[in-house]
């Protein structure tokens, strides 16, 4: 049986998170989430934490969940992260990610966390995440990256962004995980200019490599571009 543990919230928005638990789901969590310990996952679908942010978003309840940190759960700090997503305010919720992001300590928080305000804000956007990518914290420097990602392949695309996540140099695992995802997205949606890097080796062993995989798995890459992929692996 899971157990309550007494350091967590008593604020009702938890209460509601607690009800949602699920040890089958706990243990698939497990694995997905390894760094995670087994009793700090309660096992809660993220679709079922996405309508609870929805339902709070605004209240009372959920404005004193966001300003209790840390938290003890791993489904805690994604309801956190939901709940930051929804505030459309840019300036607002800039503030509420500074002050979350240094809590970030596992991917899955990391990836969920998509703020809705942050597509209509390129320019400052843009400013926090070159703060963001010198950051000394692994999950602020990924979600730098995902944002890239998201927000700045498309309409939005500079090639000077290719190098600004080139540069970012980490032993972390899923950071380089990161740089991989985005150059693999990159070359689904930018080619011409995502595949001069990996033509010039520009990234380290690991990670070229592991976005070739990337790239050659997406059906955005066509045969002769993956074709040619094949041939720059190391």
């Amino acid at each position: 049986m899971l157990k309550l543990n007494m350091k967590i919230s008593k604020n009702p928005i938890f209460q509601k998170l607690y009800e949602l638990k699920d040890e089958r789901y706990q243990a698939f969590s497990c694995k997905l989430v390894p760094n995670v310990a087994k009793e700090k996952i309660l096992g809660v679908q993220i679709p079922k934490i996405k309508n609870l942010a929805k339902q709070f978003f605004g209240r009372k309840e959920a404005q004193n969940f966001v300003a209790e940190m840390p938290h003890y759960y791993l489904e805690e700090n994604i309801l956190h992260a939901c709940l930051i997503s929804q505030i459309k305010d840019f300036e607002k919720c800039m503030q509420e990610i500074d002050k979350f992001l240094p809590f970030i300590d596992n991917w899955a928080v990391c990836d969920t966390f998509s703020p809705q305000c942050f597509k209509g804000n390129p320019k400052p956007l843009l400013k926090a995440v070159q703060k963001w990518l010198q950051s000394s914290h692994a999950y602020t420097v990924r979600f730098a990256i995902k944002t890239l990602m998201s927000c700045f392949l498309d309409e939005q695309f500079d090639p000077k962004f290719l190098q600004m996540v080139a540069q970012v140099k980490s032993d972390d695992y899923y950071v380089n995980m990161m740089i991989a995802w985005y150059f693999a997205t990159a070359l689904a949606k930018q080619y011409a200019d995502a595949i001069k890097f990996i033509e010039s080796k520009s990234l380290s062993k690991w990670v070229h490599n592991k976005t070739i995989q990337k790239a050659r798995e997406s059906l955005r890459i066509t045969k002769q571009q993956k074709a040619h992929l094949q041939t720059l692996k190391q």
